[in-house]
């Protein structure tokens, strides 16, 4: 992919800005539960800098190359829990939610294993990677790290 823009350098400022609002709200949930969405949530948006990123943070992390390798098809492998399989399918489910929604299924799911205040952080830390995709997907970027500004925060 060839860079079409670098937002850090074109708009620093808010850059700075929506970098500080993404670390200020990392929520309380496991680190490598949070790198699997993250992971999850890049694969379907077809984010390759933040797959890349996120899979070597899940690996520092603690997470397994094999449950990373399944990750895409999390439905029908059995390696996650109830708690993951249910984070994953929020996931899903908000990245696709101009077709898929929030089923309520999916959504009792998530209530079953997650406290009201874990749902709530669940639901920014997939808004933000999903903007981070955005931002990446239609910037062309590809980090082969983490950005300067990112590592310095």
């Amino acid at each position: 992919m060839t860079q079409r823009l670098d937002p850090f350098a074109a708009a620093p400022v808010q850059m700075q800005a929506w970098l500080d609002m993404s670390l200020k709200i990392a929520p309380a949930i496991e680190h490598s539960l949070l790198e699997l969405v993250k992971i999850r949530a890049s694969q379907i948006n077809g984010c390759a800098n933040c797959i890349n990123m996120h899979t070597a943070d899940a690996r520092k992390a603690g997470e397994t190359e094999q449950r990373i390798y399944l990750l895409s098809a999390w439905h029908d492998a059995p390696v996650f829990s109830a708690r993951e399989r249910a984070a994953l399918a929020w996931t899903d489910a908000l990245t696709l939610i101009s077709t898929a929604r929030a089923p309520r299924e999916v959504y009792d799911a998530l209530a079953a294993e997650f406290t009201p205040e874990e749902q709530v952080q669940l639901t920014l830390m997939i808004n933000v990677i999903n903007g981070w995709n955005r931002l990446a997907v239609g910037c062309g970027l590809f980090y082969e790290g983490k950005p300067a500004t990112a590592r310095a925060a």
